[in-house]
């Protein structure tokens, strides 16, 4: 049978990046996971062995990749795959899901994309240093959160710097500008009932071309990147503090409790109150 180790990281909402689960597994031969699609990013990298990645492109076309000991495959949020260890030689693999606000950036950087989705090493150091950091943060899953972001921050620099296919972005550009306000706005203004139309506002931009670019640079629509963020927030009031949950609704935006809460739950898959009980910090 296979050998796995699997962790799912706390419940804990990172904006920049964050940690979902994370594993090793030695395959049988054959073994085989998918049809299926990910919410978020999952990086495979093939420990040893061999076997065979079938991944829709950006054209919902399905493309055959042959991988091997030393590589890796990115697999991209809502993107159907299928994954499969070969039958004489099959692979070990250890993987990381992650996301966040620098997710989408990052892995561009690295040169991975749905019509690119194999990784291969250009600098066999940096890249022994990316595959160390991937079993550090799987070896070490009772260590703190911030701890294993730490790592996860550095897999990500690994990545980047090892990749045979790494791409410079500039990062002056007109719509990185409007990315940044509109980010420094909810910032700033996440408390306050703000609307789509606002903070395209703030950029000068109509919201349906506001949105687009948001889309394209961040991976999630402003709407769905305001409620993550105001979420983020929220976990943190009700783990270190004891203000009631229609006060840490009224403190991230919400002036409707039960909006809250079904926003909350939405996020977390639970209530704000059972969230509270099951992450108890220093308000307790």
């Amino acid at each position: 049978m296979s050998e796995v180790l699997f962790s799912v990281f706390p419940s804990e909402n990172f904006i920049d990046l964050g940690l979902y689960q994370f594993g090793w597994e030695k395959c049988d031969p054959s073994h085989s996971f998918g049809p299926a699609a990910r919410n978020h990013f999952l990086f495979h990298y093939i420990l040893s062995g061999t076997g065979v990645l079938n991944a829709h492109d950006s054209k919902c076309e399905t493309k055959t990749y042959q991988i091997r000991s030393g590589q890796g495959f990115m697999i991209f949020p809502n993107q159907i795959c299928t994954y499969i260890a070969d039958q004489n030689v099959p692979w070990e693999y250890v993987w990381l899901e992650f996301d966040g606000l620098r997710a989408k950036e990052s892995v561009e950087t690295a040169g991975l994309t749905p019509d690119s989705p194999v990784y291969r090493a250009r600098y066999k150091d940096i890249a022994v240093m990316m595959k160390e950091e991937m079993l550090y943060i799987v070896n070490h899953k009772t260590e703190s959160s911030f701890h294993l972001i730490g790592h996860l921050f550095l897999f990500i620099d690994s990545l980047i710097r090892s990749s045979a296919s790494v791409i410079t972005h500039n990062g002056n550009s007109l719509r990185d500008f409007y990315i940044k306000e509109a980010l420094a706005y909810i910032e700033q203004n996440f408390q306050n009932p703000i609307t789509i139309e606002e903070l395209a506002a703030s950029c000068g931009l109509n919201r349906s071309y506001f949105g687009k670019i948001f889309h394209e640079s961040i991976g999630k629509s402003p709407q769905e990147f305001l409620i993550s963020y105001r979420m983020s927030k929220a976990a943190a009031l009700l783990k270190l503090t004891s203000l009631s949950i229609a006060d840490i609704g009224n403190a991230v935006g919400y002036e409707n409790q039960l909006h809250f809460s079904r926003a909350f739950k939405n996020t977390y898959g639970i209530s704000p109150r059972q969230w509270r009980n099951k992450h108890p910090g220093s308000s307790k």
